[in-house]
């Protein structure tokens, strides 16, 4: 490392707020979908400004922009950083687009400096990692990592029936470069944490050595619908009554973990969603997130025989279908140990962590060694108008981030 290395954190902050009127909000978040003509307007000026830095930009087939400053050694396999820059629906300012301009802001604090690293350094901004325009989430990693294929990739389509490969065309960023398939030494992602724990604690950085497994759920009770005034209480087939006793279970399921278990029903249709009848019917989310893999098998099990269980004693019919399984994800022992040094080393209060949230990084995970890095945000929110960091946050995150890249570039 060069620990005298510092990122200039005005330039830093300042292209945040830049990028941040792209999109912007009246409460002010973003909304800059993936592949809209925001998302496009946003793409434009990273790709401006890393041309500016002297980067050479290459886009792929997904649109994954990759911006790359040459090393001594050319031919050696980069050290990849960044993240992405679609948002959700008034969503935040920093959530993605703040690990893709800290890495731009690296490769400037190198120029300025007139550091070489021995191997090149590549800041990549994926395409479409929010999942809000275009499921799954993540995808354009997930093609890189060779979790999903190309064709299948660019065929996933919008609530308006538009595919990622037309959405690419219209905007300009089909790009002619294969997608994944080169090494990659090290890879490191910058992210705001999206929770509270950093900020209740007092620390800077959280030092991620992993992300949470995630099953996903899609359950059903059936009920019968009838007068809400004509029909006695012990008379009722009543969907929503299950509903109640479900959420609860879950609930439930999730405080059993502790501090590291996540049990969610984040969405419910109530049919026929009328005031005046009994509810004939129930469709809803399941969410469950934990680091161990058994745990999500047994939470698997019992949310199996709480939904039989409330269904029978109400008379209800039920299904549970799994419709998402995502194994926990453990980073590379070595790039997050340079993150925790690099830490240690600016003299940045830190932890370690585990992601409760999927990331770009976790698909990288499988093709490369990778670690993650945290900063906190304001109350925890995040996918909020009401997202924000400080500007000491966002500069010492990318403190450490240069300390990580020049740890594993070589300087």
């Amino acid at each position: 490392m060069s620990l005298q290395a510092r990122v200039n954190g005005e330039r830093l902050w300042a292209s945040l707020m830049e990028m941040a009127e792209i999109g912007a909000t009246a409460k002010g978040g973003v909304t800059r979908l993936a592949l809209s003509d925001e998302d496009r307007r946003g793409r434009d000026l990273f790709v401006a400004w890393a041309e500016a830095a002297g980067c050479t930009v290459r886009v792929d087939a997904m649109g994954n922009i990759f911006a790359r400053r040459a090393g001594r050694n050319d031919q050696l396999a980069p050290v990849l950083t960044g993240s992405h820059g679609d948002s959700q629906p008034a969503g935040g300012k920093f959530d993605g687009i703040y690990g893709v301009l800290a890495g731009l802001e690296v490769l400037r604090t190198l120029n300025d400096l007139g550091i070489e690293t021995e191997r090149p350094i590549e800041v990549v901004d994926w395409t479409n990692e929010e999942g809000s325009r275009f499921a799954p989430a993540m995808i354009a990693s997930g093609v890189y990592a060779g979790v999903f294929d190309l064709e299948y990739g660019l065929s996933r389509v919008d609530a308006e029936g538009v595919s990622i490969g037309e959405a690419l065309q219209r905007i300009g960023y089909a790009g002619p470069h294969p997608v994944g398939g080169q090494a990659v030494h090290a890879a490191f992602e910058l992210h705001i944490e999206q929770g509270p724990i950093l900020e209740a604690e007092g620390l800077t950085i959280g030092v991620v050595g992993g992300a949470q497994g995630q099953r996903w759920y899609e359950v059903e009770l059936l009920g019968r619908s009838a007068h809400a005034g004509t029909t006695p209480m012990d008379h009722r087939l009543d969907a929503v009554l299950g509903f109640a006793r479900v959420v609860e279970a879950v609930n439930r399921l999730g405080l059993e973990q502790g501090a590291e278990g996540r049990a969610t029903v984040g969405m419910a249709n109530i049919f026929p969603n009328s005031r005046n009848v009994v509810p004939g019917r129930v469709f809803f989310s399941v969410e469950f997130r934990h680091p161990d893999e058994a745990v999500l098998a047994r939470q698997d099990q019992k949310l199996r025989e709480a939904v039989a269980q409330v269904a029978e004693g109400i008379g209800l019919q039920h299904s549970v279908k799994q419709i998402f399984q995502y194994a926990p994800i453990a980073f590379d022992s070595d790039c997050v140990e340079v993150v925790r040094a690099a830490s240690a080393a600016l003299g940045y209060s830190h932890r370690p962590m585990i992601s409760g949230a999927g990331h770009d990084a976790c698909y990288l995970s499988r093709v490369a060694p990778t670690a993650m890095i945290f900063v906190p945000c304001v109350d925890g929110l995040s996918h909020n108008e009401a997202e924000e960091i400080h500007p000491q946050w966002a500069t010492a995150g990318a403190n450490v981030l240069l300390q990580s890249i020049l740890a594993k570039a070589g300087a």
